[in-house]
């Protein structure tokens, strides 16, 4: 499993249990980490029940995300995909035939210039995936890709940039661009990179395809402590906008999430009343205050 703090947020309107045990058997194992309930003693800004989940942790393929009963606010389109690199052409059949039960083909499986066995597809809640063979691949691994399209198009690579940037410990591992054949010249055509041991993908696309980033899928950043918090939401907002409860868009329109790692223990303890304190503190914030997080935990 991937020890990168970076965990993708997939935004759904009630299906979030649902769509945890569909993943865990279209990949065949994983695990459900945790569940955490909306208040029962206050009203919620997504209009769920009290008392309903408003979160499962999951981990597939070595990979966390988060599922999340947010109502139906944001729609999920295809701007930021996951790819899904299989050492087989069989596991890829395997995977892309369970993933389109209730879903569709964006690109057929097939064989590719790229790959041997690759289809794009969208599942039956919105989430679109990009499986490939790649032989001689150790482990299966799971990439979110960033579509930079529309009024974000040609904006890849500097994106690439800024976020290695932002995170010690990345890097880049290659980025091909279009030579003006295929594509508008020198916009990336597939780059890979990683983010504090995530691996990312990004690319550009100049066809109109009528959607760009929106909250429907984020990236959470679980930080150590408060300094993090507060580093990594001034630098990923910087020419972005700030948004309630650790939200943030930065300024090429990604979302991210930067939430102090231990806020998720808080929101799930048994103590009911403790993690009822916690999420209406948090529902007061911008920028998450782990200081005064932690007193509303306790009680303070």
């Amino acid at each position: 499993m991937t020890n990168s703090p970076i965990v993708p947020c997939i935004w759904l309107d009630d299906q979030a249990e649902a769509a945890a045990e569909f993943y865990l058997a279209a990949f065949r194992g994983g695990s459900i980490d945790a569940v955490a309930h909306y208040p029962e003693s206050m009203p919620n800004p997504s209009g769920r029940p009290p008392g309903s989940v408003v979160t499962v942790d999951v981990t597939v393929a070595g990979q966390r995300f988060t599922l999340l009963n947010g109502g139906p606010a944001f729609t999920i389109n295809p701007s930021i995909s996951f790819f899904v690199f299989l050492p087989s052409a069989v596991e890829v059949d395997g995977l892309v035939h369970a993933l389109l039960d209730g879903g569709s083909a964006l690109m057929p499986l097939d064989a590719y210039a790229w790959s041997e066995r690759y289809a794009w597809v969208m599942d039956r809640y919105g989430v679109s995936w990009q499986v490939m063979a790649v032989p001689g691949v150790e482990r299966v691994t799971v990439a979110p890709c960033l579509m930079f399209t529309g009024p974000q198009h040609g904006r890849a690579r500097e994106a690439i940039d800024a976020y290695v940037a932002a995170f010690p410990g990345s890097g880049v591992e290659f980025v091909d661009a279009y030579d003006g054949a295929e594509g508008p010249a020198g916009t990336v055509k597939h780059g890979r990179f990683s983010l504090a041991g995530q691996p990312m993908v990004a690319m550009d696309s100049s066809f109109e395809h009528g959607f760009t980033f929106n909250e429907a899928v984020s990236l959470q950043v679980m930080c150590a402590d408060q300094d993090e918090v507060d580093r990594l939401w001034a630098t990923l907002a910087e020419g972005g906008e700030f948004g309630p409860c650790g939200w943030l868009k930065d300024r090429f329109g990604v979302s991210w999430q930067v939430v102090p790692e231990v806020l998720a223990a808080w929101l799930t303890d048994p103590d009911v009343a403790a993690r009822e304190r916690t999420f209406a503190a948090m529902l007061e914030m911008g920028k998450l205050d782990l200081a005064e997080l932690r007193r509303a935990y306790d009680g303070g």
